[in-house]
């Protein structure tokens, strides 16, 4: 599958959205004199198809630990931006230790039962940072504070939904959270992780594969990225060359809406020039 294959669709329309997003978050760290660069499935973009990958419905970037307080105090400030930086300083429904700079305009719902409650759900992208840590003790983040959090997307009641998801925070952030750090300091091979009590826990990441920083070309624009890109993407996913199999891109799309247009687009084109039958 490639960038011509999705022309035309729905996905391919918010894919050229996110970009606006990128731009604007580029422009406003560069004013500022942040450090950050192409994370995750953006980077792989980047290095194997020069942009989006061709069934990617999201964007990621990382930012470097001593500027990320910073940026969300800049983000957060942006009140009358057409942009909105999500959080859990700004969106009690945003539980994740992670934030999103988002459009504010839209409201893109996917498989997260939680996206139906957020303050603002345009097209964004996830803004992460990272913390010093091991496989074991980023994972028993992720899995206290995931695991607790999971049962307050059921909750209909607003308040009392707002309450769990804080009681859950607190508890985490005041207990849980800082005995994985003490655990996660027991790191010989000096591994980081996506931050503490993130989804992202089973791939490790090296500073010296970060820096010095170098540029990728990302639709067009040149974005920041790891040093030793090659390295990185190695460590985050083996062979990265090699596109996944179909059934595991159905499994990454986060709309039901993106799935059914660009496999129904594949599926007619290969019907035209007799690869599937009619």
């Amino acid at each position: 599958m490639t960038k011509t294959d999705i022309e035309g669709t729905e996905l391919r329309r918010d894919q050229l959205s996110m970009l606006d997003v990128l731009k604007e978050f580029a422009i406003i760290c560069k004013e500022n004199n942040i450090t950050w660069w192409l994370d995750s499935g953006t980077l792989l973009g980047a290095a194997r198809h020069g942009g989006f990958i061709p069934w990617d419905d999201d964007m990621d970037v990382m930012v470097a630990k001593k500027d990320y307080a910073k940026l969300r105090r800049i983000l957060m400030k942006m009140k009358d931006s057409p942009y909105f930086y999500q959080c859990m300083q700004s969106d009690v429904e945003h539980v994740n230790t992670f934030g999103a700079f988002r459009k504010k305009e839209g409201r893109k719902l996917t498989t997260d039962r939680r996206s139906q409650y957020f303050r603002y759900g345009g097209l964004g992208m996830d803004v992460f940072t990272l913390d010093y840590s091991s496989k074991f003790s980023a994972h028993m983040s992720k899995f206290l504070y995931l695991n607790l959090q999971h049962p307050s997307q059921y909750i209909k009641t607003g308040w009392l939904r707002h309450f769990y998801i804080r009681t859950v925070e607190i508890l985490n952030f005041l207990i849980f959270i800082p005995l994985c750090k003490l655990v996660g300091l027991i790191n010989p091979k000096g591994q980081y992780h996506h931050q503490y009590a993130s989804a992202f826990y089973k791939h490790p990441i090296y500073l010296r594969n970060i820096y010095p920083l170098t540029t990728l070309s990302f639709e067009g624009i040149e974005c920041p990225v790891p040093g030793n890109w090659d390295a990185y993407l190695t460590d985050l996913y083996g062979d990265w060359h090699t596109p996944p199999s179909e059934d595991a891109i159905r499994r990454h799309l986060h709309n039901n809406t993106y799935l059914k247009d660009i496999f129904e687009v594949q599926s007619q084109k290969e019907r035209k020039i007799g690869l599937s039958p009619l």
